[in-house]
């Protein structure tokens, strides 16, 4: 039996970034071996182990063969006798396709991912990698990870990609594996290059119509992604400009099953930007409405995400006009300050009588219409405190 750690840890310790979680593959060793040892098998298609006192992940060596479409169609061998070169070769790019023996320290890396580190290159190891059209995602992550860091995709590799689109292998994609691929590829530091590539080898078009790599939703993806960390205000700024934004943000969502929280965001982002952006136009009366609108009294966090991605839309729309050589006037720049504060004075001076109805036995529609009352009356005075004059 021989352990060693693979994949990538092993491709951050060569790039000098942290290791945030380390995979080892055992070579030579059975299940009950495994067992015996005192690990806990938590693989179902093929057998992983959780290390006893570590948790960390331990697979043993395998080799893989495609019978059916899909990252599903696979049958594994993981006999002792599978080499660990059989195992590598079998790993989707030559940057995760290497090992370090820890016994000795030394790189094992017969598929060159040390020269495609130092040249900055993502490419497939073998042909198999056109067997797994989740890999085509995975791709897509790792550049939206890296980019920023000088990587390109290796030609052959979107040539690749674009012989497994036509052959339909996208189209065998699972929802929740697509789903789970992108929300990683929002977290990372360039997400607009994770749809760069799939536009490049033809997969976007099946995957998210409707988005366009060089459109508004784009641009705002990438301002988001410069002032939030967040993938869910990342996702709503990216969507807002859809065709039919509605009709097209629910089917994406109901086709990849969007987490709630998601989607509602994404809705609320799409539909109600512009009153965002035009909220010193509006009039007291229709800022309540908004505020009523974005649930902001029962989930004022919401709230903030909705407006970091207003604010990401603005960015984006003023950059654009920056680039065409038009007059930006700084003044214009989406502050939502005001916006926020009348929102916190509405809730905070409004909680008192709104307990004071109630212990009146106010209830139902009365209690509702004394509720709006008074927050309307509160959010007039706060901007004719500021100078401003709400029209009616």
């Amino acid at each position: 039996m021989k352990i060693y750690l693979v994949g990538g840890a092993v491709r951050d310790k060569l790039l000098g970034l942290p290791v945030k979680e380390q995979d080892y593959v055992v070579v030579g060793a059975t299940p009950n071996e495994m067992l015996d040892m005192g690990f806990r098998q938590v693989g179902k298609e093929f057998p992983v182990f959780l290390h006893p006192k570590t948790n960390e992940e331990y697979a043993l060596a395998r080799m893989e063969r495609k019978v059916k479409p899909g990252y599903k169609g696979f049958t594994f061998d993981t006999s002792p006798r599978v080499t660990l070169e059989e195992d590598l070769v079998r790993r989707d790019l030559t940057i995760n396709a290497m090992a370090i023996d820890p016994d000795t320290g030394s790189l094992i890396d017969p598929y060159h991912g040390k020269q495609d580190l130092d040249h900055k290159i993502l490419k497939h190891v073998s042909p198999a990698f056109a067997e797994d059209p989740v890999r085509i995602l995975r791709l897509g992550r790792f550049y939206a990870r890296y980019a920023h860091l000088g990587f390109t995709v290796a030609p052959i590799t979107i040539e690749l990609m674009r012989d497994m689109v036509k052959a339909g292998e996208v189209d065998a994609l699972v929802a929740e594996r697509v789903w789970k691929e992108l929300e990683r590829a929002l977290s990372e530091q360039n997400p607009e290059k994770f749809f760069e590539v799939l536009d490049e080898c033809g997969a976007l078009a099946k995957l998210f119509p409707g988005l366009d790599v060089k459109g508004t939703g784009m641009q705002a993806l990438i301002a988001a992604a410069e002032s939030s960390n967040s993938p869910a205000i990342r996702f709503s700024a990216l969507l807002h400009d859809l065709p039919d934004p509605r009709k097209s943000i629910i089917a994406l969502c109901n086709r990849y099953r969007v987490p709630n929280d998601y989607r509602e965001l994404a809705l609320l982002t799409a539909q109600h930007f512009q009153a965002a952006l035009d909220f010193k136009t509006l009039s007291a009366d229709e800022i309540l409405n908004l505020l009523g609108t974005l649930d902001y009294f029962r989930r004022e966090e919401r709230f903030y995400k909705f407006l970091a991605a207003v604010k990401a839309i603005d960015a984006s729309r003023r950059k654009k006009l920056f680039k065409s050589f038009k007059t930006v006037d700084a003044s214009d720049e989406f502050d939502p300050r005001h916006l926020i504060e009348a929102a916190q004075v509405s809730k905070q001076e409004s909680a008192k009588q709104i307990r004071e109805f109630i212990a009146q036995g106010i209830e139902g529609r009365e209690l509702a219409e004394k509720i709006r009352k008074t927050r309307l009356e509160i959010i007039e005075n706060f901007f004719a405190g500021q100078g401003q004059n709400m029209h009616k």
